[in-house]
């Protein structure tokens, strides 16, 4: 028994979708996405819409389904819009620079820190603590910005150091005398 996902994926105007047993390749404007599914899980495409669907109801089948679900429409979706994850630097002397393609982080160490961005991947600084980390592959995209904030994770006394925007630290209060 087959079963139809919930939520069929919408393809907008200049996205292709070449689906072959295993995998699935999505061609957009901002560029070229494939990704390995998993062979139970079958993928067709009707008119300007994606449906993906699974064989039983099982829970491993269920888990497949939306799992390969989500990674197809991150695909339709990044090679649309692309995406972008910002990150904020706090502390005296922090600052972020970019050398040509290169970030090059000033964290309070005895020398700066350069970040090669991997294929597909940019970077942007539109001031010297902002870092805005752009790119069609959300997976890509997250594990960079994860790997520039792990230079100097935000502490809990000051609230020093390389975070998302918008996150929170909770403060500690220190040592009393």
């Amino acid at each position: 028994m087959s079963r139809i996902g919930r939520k069929p994926i919408p393809v907008p105007a200049g996205v292709s979708i070449d689906v072959a047993p295993g995998r699935v390749v999505v061609k957009g404007p901002l560029g070229e996405l494939e990704q390995q599914v998993p062979p139970r899980i079958a993928i067709n495409q009707e008119d300007d819409q994606v449906l993906v669907t699974r064989p039983t109801d099982r829970g491993p089948d269920r888990a497949l389904h939306g799992l390969t679900r989500t990674l197809v429409a991150n695909m339709v979706e990044g090679v649309t819009k692309g995406y972008e994850r910002k990150l904020e630097i706090q502390g005296v002397g922090y600052r972020a620079v970019l050398n040509g393609a290169e970030l090059v982080i000033a964290a309070g160490y005895s020398h700066p820190v350069v970040i090669v961005p991997r294929p597909g991947i940019s970077f942007e600084v539109p001031a010297p603590t902002q870092i805005v980390v752009k790119g069609i592959n959300k997976q890509q995209v997250g594990q960079t910005a994860a790997e520039i904030r792990a230079v100097r994770p935000p502490e809990p006394y000051k609230g020093k150091g390389i975070r998302y925007e918008g996150e929170v630290v909770r403060r500690k209060v220190g040592k009393r005398a």
